[in-house]
């Protein structure tokens, strides 16, 4: 993404409101006391580009270098698409970064394998972290009974609809239920004289494919694991209800093609008018906000709701490896980059959701419409992962989704062999 004069003096603004702020970062600890120095290493999978790059190196560590002056900080960039391997490589060569970034649903593997240290032994317990988190967000960075990741932000899903484009059929309001949700999806679908079409009633393509399911199973009532995650349960009535509505949707009430759009489409379908609802990232606000200003007011977030509402949240945090020769300068600088100022600033930059409770009251997200929806509906978020495995396991997860799209295979046969090559994960 690229950002404007105007957003990198506004992030600029943020941080200079909050920085004040950033050494009572959440459930700080001794760790942001004096005498605090050493040289660490940080993995970050944000802060990409040239803006991350000098909104990091720039604005936010000259901050952290004020109160810990004998700190030397090196940084490794990379992307989400090569984390996994960046990780893993330093792990076998024995060079683990002194503080990592990872995503959610990352913590349990690299928890289990003893790569992360445990801060609530530091003082990070579950119960501090819980006075600025939400309970589901505090456990995203748990593996067992341990603290592992502190969150910095969040990557949501929920359903769009351009209010606009829902006038037009003589609707004023999303749809608050599944059976309002195919009715009006197969209301909105514009389909010229040869069959082509020209606008998708609801657009579930342009997300990863996985996501989609996840945020449909969700808003059925369903979770990806048992409590425990010893056993999978996306194969659950819920499960397959909600894979069924999304092979429906497109086959049988022929809402959207496939192929029709996809998850790297240079332009969302919301965006220019090719879809009239859909399951959207939090984001699409800041696109809108770049690319087609003059729809952001027709842009109108919604939980999607089969027995309950449904919102899927990712997110980053920060994780201290449990090799570091410099704890405590590693967990300063956990510390500070997960306290308000800094996660903000970083928030602000991506067009992401503050995993802090207390940031709902910010500029920044009291702009941003979908980020707002986001921090308001936390409490029925849920996520992804669980069980040590997961990020084995998560790659299944699309080719099992598309087999029940394009009808090769049930919806029930394809989340059935797909628990199944779970729990044998799992489970070996």
């Amino acid at each position: 993404m690229h950002f404007k004069k105007t957003k990198i003096a506004a992030i600029t603004a943020a941080i200079a409101l909050t920085m004040g702020t950033a050494a009572c970062s959440p459930g700080s600890t001794q760790a942001s006391e004096g005498g605090v120095s050493g040289e660490v290493k940080l993995l970050t999978p944000i802060f990409e580009g040239t803006p991350g790059q000098k909104l990091l190196e720039d604005e936010l560590l000259p901050e952290f270098y004020k109160k810990y002056p004998d700190v030397k900080v090196n940084v490794d960039y990379t992307t989400y698409g090569k984390l996994n391997e960046k990780l893993t490589t330093s792990i076998v060569s024995g060079g683990v970064p002194d503080v990592m970034l990872m995503g959610v649903g990352w913590i349990e593997n690299f928890a289990a394998q003893g790569v992360l240290a445990d801060l609530g032994k530091t003082g990070l317990t579950r119960d501090k972290l819980l006075d600025s988190y939400t309970e589901s967000i505090v456990d995203a960075g748990m593996y067992k009974d341990g603290v592992y990741g502190v969150p910095i932000m969040l990557d949501t899903r929920f359903g769009v609809a351009r209010m606009d484009l829902l006038a037009k059929a003589g609707y004023t309001a999303p749809p608050k239920t599944w059976d309002e949700l195919v009715e009006m999806s197969k209301a909105l679908t514009v389909r010229d004289g040869n069959g082509s079409l020209q606008q998708a009633g609801f657009d579930m393509l342009s997300l990863d494919p996985r996501q989609a399911f996840e945020t449909m199973l969700f808003s059925a009532g369903g979770s990806l694991f048992n409590a425990d995650s010893t056993e999978p349960e996306f194969n659950s009535k819920a499960g397959v209800d909600a894979l069924q509505l999304m092979t429906d949707l497109i086959n049988t009430h022929k809402v959207e093609d496939l192929g029709y759009s996809s998850a790297g489409a240079a332009v969302n379908p919301l965006l220019n008018g090719r879809a009239a609802m859909g399951i959207a990232h939090n984001n699409l606000f800041t696109q809108a906000q770049e690319s087609a200003p003059e729809i952001l007011d027709q842009l109108q977030p919604f939980a999607i709701t089969g027995s309950e509402p449904g919102m899927f949240f990712g997110g980053t945090l920060a994780t201290v490896s449990s090799k570091t020769k410099n704890p405590k300068a590693a967990q300063a600088l956990l510390e500070f980059l997960t306290s308000s100022g800094p996660a903000l600033a970083a928030n602000q930059q991506r067009g992401n959701v503050p995993a802090e409770t207390a940031l709902l009251d910010s500029d920044y997200v009291k702009s941003n419409r979908f980020v707002q929806f986001a921090m308001e509906n936390l409490a029925i978020a849920k996520r992804e992962g669980g069980p040590a495995k997961w990020i084995q396991i998560r790659g299944d997860f699309t080719p099992a989704i598309e087999a029940a799209l394009l009808q090769k295979e049930s919806p029930q046969k394809a989340l059935d062999d797909l628990a199944a090559a779970a729990k044998s994960a799992i489970q070996p």
